[in-house]
């Protein structure tokens, strides 16, 4: 960090600066998530509008979050190669101008084609959003993204209600232009008010075998997982398991000069702090996949019905959020994603009871809003931890490496939850909400896990040289 950053961190208040980047940075996220939520429930008047099947148009999501993953790797290195604000202003400029081009897009083909460059710059902002905060943050990281992170929040809660009102009154292509307005302010506000960047950007050469087996192998991944008990989901499945294999060895020989430095998970604190994140993103997959499932097929609720219950996880997320920072500071980042976990576990217990006995929509609700709130503690603190573990020079490529087994988490749990309910149906044919008895088992001991990896954080966040323990 530069001195006046230092100034920062060694004040008892925050720099307006810091809130004033946080708020700049914190709009390309936004943007993506809207934009994302936005698409998901418009895929059907844009597959009909186009003239698509629904096997192509599925694209327009998929598509987009395969090139996310695709360019996820090279965070760290672009980041050390032309510098944090340069990046950040070119890919906010990409995405808005994707949006555009989506916009236009007469054929489902150009609107996949466009999609697919959104995806590549969405994929490195939210990284990029985290590390702008962590460089002015400083000790004050987890209260600063605690309320950072609540438009992030609020943008799928927005997005479904701006489709609806805006597909009333126009067509399609207005789902995408409604990015235009938020890219050029946000554009204007982040050269403005980004800080520089240092003038001595490093110029580590580019590790093209890195690169060539670590994206296909990520894409490969996360592409054949969902799809997994299908021959060509298996496939993928497994060609990314070897290429991340092949990946893996080769960075260890490389070391440093890898595309993603291995070497940082030898830091007991960072390894703690990536293990809690991959597990309490898989938790929160999970949660997602399951629980709608097992409010509309195993107690015949409505989609709406399920959604309004489902909307309780939502608001618990986004009142413990704004009390992330000071919890933290007071209690320690062992305590609070520890706290978390404990909390988001005793709000699944609930639903083991209710399949064995009876469903009651006030226990879920509340059940749901302790899942969300626990939830909310965890992902902060530890990422904190993480970043403060490692050298200032090395926070590019840890960002990179902690955002990617982040999001492994997710499509991992999610495919475990999927297996676990086809075996129940296999081995058991039943129906209702004893179908759902194992694949919440298996819920609840993922969430011990995450318990157990969040316990074993440090108590405070201190910036220290990681080569000594």
């Amino acid at each position: 960090m530069t001195s006046a950053n230092e100034g920062i961190e060694s004040s008892d208040g925050i720099d307006p600066k810091v809130w004033k980047v946080a708020a700049v940075a914190i709009a390309g996220p936004f943007m993506t998530q809207m934009d994302s939520t936005v698409v998901n429930v418009s895929l059907t008047a844009i597959r009909e509008q186009l003239h698509s099947s629904i096997a192509t148009s599925q694209w327009i999501v998929s598509g987009y979050l395969l090139a996310l993953a695709l360019m996820l790797p090279l965070n760290g290195w672009l980041v050390d190669r032309i510098g944090a604000k340069r990046l950040y202003l070119g890919c906010f400029s990409a995405f808005t101008l994707a949006s555009l081009l989506c916009g236009l897009s007469q054929t489902m083909g150009q609107l996949i084609g466009a999609r697919l460059i959104q995806g590549m710059a969405g994929g490195l902002m939210a990284p990029m959003a985290q590390m702008m905060i962590a460089r002015v943050a400083g000790k004050h990281m987890a209260r600063v993204m605690g309320y950072s992170a609540m438009p992030i929040l609020i943008a799928p809660i927005l997005g479904p209600v701006l489709a609806g009102e805006i597909l009333k009154r126009a067509d399609w292509p207005w789902l995408f232009y409604l990015n235009l307005p938020i890219g050029i302010l946000g554009l204007a506000l982040a050269a403005l008010l980004l800080p520089r960047d240092q003038a001595s950007t490093q110029r580590r050469t580019f590790d093209h075998v890195g690169f060539m087996l670590i994206s296909p192998g990520l894409v490969s991944l996360l592409y054949g997982l969902p799809r997994i008990e299908s021959w060509d989901g298996a496939a993928a499945a497994l060609a990314g398991v070897l290429l991340l294999a092949v990946f893996a060895r080769h960075a260890m020989g490389q070391g440093s000069a890898a595309l993603i430095d291995l070497q940082l998970f030898k830091i007991r604190i960072f390894s703690t702090a990536a293990a809690t994140q991959f597990f309490a993103n898989g938790v929160f997959y999970a949660r997602q996949f399951l629980v709608p499932l097992y409010l509309i097929a195993g107690c015949a609720l409505s989609a709406n019905q399920a959604g309004r219950m489902i909307a309780a996880m939502g608001i618990g997320m986004m009142c413990s959020f704004p009390m992330i920072g000071t919890l933290t500071e007071r209690f320690g980042c062992r305590a609070v994603p520890t706290g978390g976990a404990l909390l988001a576990l005793l709000g699944m217990l609930p639903f083991i009871w209710m399949i064995l006995t009876h469903f009651s929509p006030a226990l879920t609700m509340v059940s749901l809003f302790l899942a969300g709130a626990g939830q909310g503690m965890i992902n902060i603190p530890s990422m904190s931890a993480a970043y403060a573990s490692v050298p200032k020079e090395k926070l590019p490529v840890a960002n990179t490496a902690i955002n990617i087994v982040q999001r492994l988490g997710g499509p991992l749990a999610t495919t475990v939850m999927a297996l676990a309910m086809s075996a129940t149906a296999a081995w058991l044919p039943t129906s209702g909400p004893r179908s759902f008895l194992f694949a919440f088992g298996l819920m609840i001991a993922l969430q011990l896990i995450a318990v157990a990896s969040a316990s074993r954080l440090p108590w405070r966040i201190h910036r220290k040289d990681p080569t000594r323990g």
